[in-house]
């Protein structure tokens, strides 16, 4: 018997699936350092279910670990969440949910699921690799985010086991692959310098969030990247 399910419909569940398995056991690592950076577990657990948005989530277990204030955390997270809200514009008109499927569908609008739902041609592999992937990681996300926090709730002092500095470590690995155009890395440079600049004068996380600043000011100024030869397609 032939499924009657339309094969880019088929393709996109099938993308949708394998990125949400690679992205949440990720969740893992975000359990373990939120408990060794100071939360108690249920707080971990309350940041992977309300936030849901990993490069917010580490940067504010990130703030936390190095003795910040809870308003540069937030700040610092809010900054970084801002891109999900462009998203949802992008998403929006594709999905045509309303009511409750609306607000779900805000919750689950992240980097991945927006990115599945934009890379289908067909309106119904939009919708289905949107959900497939959005509630695929969620769901694995928190499974592998409580895994995480008990392990690290066992783990006892974070520097014994040298895990004081893994959150930052997180983080770098979720924005490397970010940086592969010139201006990304001249921007990146530009944080780097700015946050070097201001760690001995300033708190916890002000640094972050002057950095955040700064590459938010060079991204309305400067003029768009071009396309170098062989970047087309990852444009």
């Amino acid at each position: 018997m032939h499924s009657s399910r339309p094969p880019e419909v088929t393709a996109a569940v099938r993308q949708g699936l394998s990125i949400a398995v690679a992205t949440g056991l990720y969740g893992i690592s975000f359990g373990a350092l939120g408990v060794v950076a100071g939360l108690s577990v249920p707080q971990t657990m309350a940041l992977s279910l309300l936030l849901f948005s990993g490069g917010s989530q580490f940067a504010l277990i990130g703030v936390v670990a190095a003795g910040g204030t809870p308003l540069a955390a937030v700040a610092t997270s809010t900054l970084l969440g801002v891109r999900n809200m462009l998203y949802g514009a992008v998403v929006a008109p594709l999905l045509q949910v309303r009511g409750w499927r609306r607000l779900a569908a805000a919750q689950l609008t992240i980097d991945e699921s927006t990115a599945v739902a934009v890379g289908q041609r067909d309106p119904q592999a939009v919708r289905a690799g949107f959900w497939t992937t959005g509630l695929g990681v969620f769901v694995l996300w928190n499974l592998c985010t409580l895994l995480g926090a008990l392990a690290g709730d066992a783990l006892g002092d974070p520097r014994a086991w040298g895990l004081d500095a893994a959150a930052g470590a997180a983080f770098l690995a979720l924005v490397w692959p970010r940086l592969a155009a010139r201006q990304a890395q001249a921007v990146a440079a530009l944080a780097v310098a700015v946050t070097l600049a201001l760690v001995p004068l300033t708190p916890a996380g002000i640094p972050v969030l002057a950095a955040a600043a700064a590459a938010i000011v060079v991204g309305l100024v400067a003029p768009p990247a071009r396309p170098g030869r062989g970047e087309g397609r990852a444009a």
